[in-house]
């Protein structure tokens, strides 16, 4: 493959050797160096604390593709693993720096955009040094961009002081701060959905939609996440970044254009027209001792050893105050240890204003849009239908749903992981599916006003099994309102 006119002809990864690198980036890579994705003249370095020698690394990256990438998307692992190389490096002082950028090299590219792609997965605290390291070894250059990986701090004050750090180093159309679901097939068919088709758009609005839930939901507890988990909790693990992500995908206006810069205008405006959420909308849990698909499980309390207010549960009723929006709820759902693992966005749209088939005693359901995110890909609008079939109680009604399996829908494409997109996407210089600084910070507006709710108002976490649907106040928030959470 050909490079594209801003293609990076080196990536960088910190973190290489880490949990994340050998389930997701290594794979991911191979991955589009099998399709031809990648040019051949892209060289991946590979550094972290641990010393490895480059056969080290390709050796520990060939298990990670055994383990994680189906054999039939490796392609020739060996043309892969000959792109990899490595250098240790302690990512806490300046010392090793100079060593990595001589790994890294000089460009190799003839044209003058050929340059250097930095993937960062490290902890936040490693993130002002690292860049400090980075500047030092001359690793900050005009043709250099840089892959955050989040959490990006744990509140507003926290999250600008690292944009800052970036930012001293790198403009800020070098900066591709990382949100994975937005790399997600079923997410940018959001966008193709909402945008490409003159259907929806005309009823997309709090004339047609009464509601909008948003569902995230772990099966898992803390696994290997405990120290982060307990200091971060499902608002800022899942709500800062994913969820408000999604809402603004759903609740965003056309953007003029498929760029940067006018997606991420839109979703901007969407996040800050978000109402501050009051102490009646929202309900944080925390599970105990339960059964998950059958198998007993402990509690949060006792996977942590010890007590905590930590959220492993949070449901909110949110508002986007705009001439769209106004009057229509968005709910949102996130939880760890429920009965399914699941990601799903359902738009519940309004009733018809009259039923002509009122006198033949069939009810009408609310047509409903499903779009299924996690772990099946999937489109569903359901609509209402005659049951065929001929009886002196006249016409008869049924909900029939209408079904968009995207691996049906596009036989012979590989079901990709998606940091696929983002990779490619960050080697080629194109930041439409990354998070821009303003976002990041609107979001944290919003979130540490919930916080502020919850500390003001003394609200604790309500317990709930492992296994269920969390609190059963979250179940009563959204019946207040006549609404059941789609299950």
């Amino acid at each position: 493959m050909a490079a594209a006119a801003n293609s990076a002809d080196r990536l960088l990864l910190f973190g290489a050797t880490g949990d994340l690198a050998r389930r997701m980036l290594l794979p991911s890579l191979c991955a589009l160096d099998a399709d031809g994705l990648l040019a051949e003249n892209l060289r991946i370095v590979g550094t972290a604390r641990s010393e490895m020698t480059d056969g080290e690394f390709r050796n520990m990256a060939r298990e990670a593709l055994e383990k994680f990438l189906p054999a039939e998307r490796r392609g020739s692992m060996a043309h892969f693993l000959n792109r990899l190389h490595y250098q240790a490096l302690d990512a806490t002082t300046l010392e090793g720096y100079e060593e990595l950028a001589k790994k890294v090299g000089p460009s190799t590219s003839a044209d003058a955009d050929g340059g250097l792609a930095i993937f960062l997965s490290t902890a936040p605290s490693l993130f002002g040094p690292t860049i400090a390291g980075l500047q030092h070894a001359g690793l900050t250059g005009d043709h250099v961009r840089i892959g955050l990986e989040k959490p990006l701090g744990t509140d507003l004050e926290s999250s600008c002081a690292i944009n800052d750090a970036v930012a001293g180093a790198f403009s800020e159309d070098r900066i591709f701060r990382i949100d994975h679901y937005l790399g997600k097939e079923t997410v940018q068919n959001l966008l193709a959905l909402r945008f490409a088709n003159i259907l929806f758009e005309p009823i997309w609005n709090s004339n047609y939609i009464e509601h909008v839930q948003i569902t995230v939901a772990e099966t898992v507890g803390l696994e290997s996440r405990v120290a982060y988990y307990d200091d971060s909790g499902a608002l800022r693990d899942m709500v800062q970044n994913h969820m408000l992500q999604l809402l603004a995908l759903v609740a965003m206006e056309p953007p003029t254009s498929f760029d940067a810069t006018a997606v991420r205008d839109e979703k901007v405006k969407v996040l800050r027209a978000l109402r501050k959420v009051g102490a009646s909308e929202t309900v944080t849990g925390q599970y105990r001792a339960g059964a998950v698909d059958g198998e007993a499980v402990p509690g949060y309390d006792e996977e942590l050893g010890k007590d905590s207010d930590t959220e492993t549960f949070v449901a909110l009723k949110a508002h986007v105050d705009n001439w769209r929006w106004k009057g229509v709820p968005f709910y949102l759902r996130t939880g760890k240890r429920l009965p399914e693992r699941v990601t799903e966005i359902v738009v519940k749209f309004r009733c018809v204003p009259h039923s002509i088939f009122e006198a033949t005693g069939s009810g009408l359901s609310p047509n409903q849009l499903l779009i299924g995110i996690q772990p099946e890909e999937n489109i569903t609008l359901s609509l209402m239908a005659k049951v065929p079939g001929l009886g002196v109680e006249g016409v008869r009604l049924r909900e029939v749903p209408l079904e968009i399996t995207m691996p049906d829908a596009f036989v012979g494409q590989h079901r990709r992981i998606a940091y696929e997109r983002l990779l490619l996407d960050l080697i080629h210089g194109d930041q439409t599916l990354f998070v821009r600084r303003d976002e990041v910070e609107a979001q944290w507006q919003w979130v540490d006003a919930i916080r502020e709710v919850w500390d003001d108002n003394e609200i604790k976490p309500k317990t709930y099994s492992a296994g269920s649907w969390g609190p059963s106040a979250a179940i009563a928030l959204a019946e207040r309102d006549g609404v059941s959470w789609h299950e």
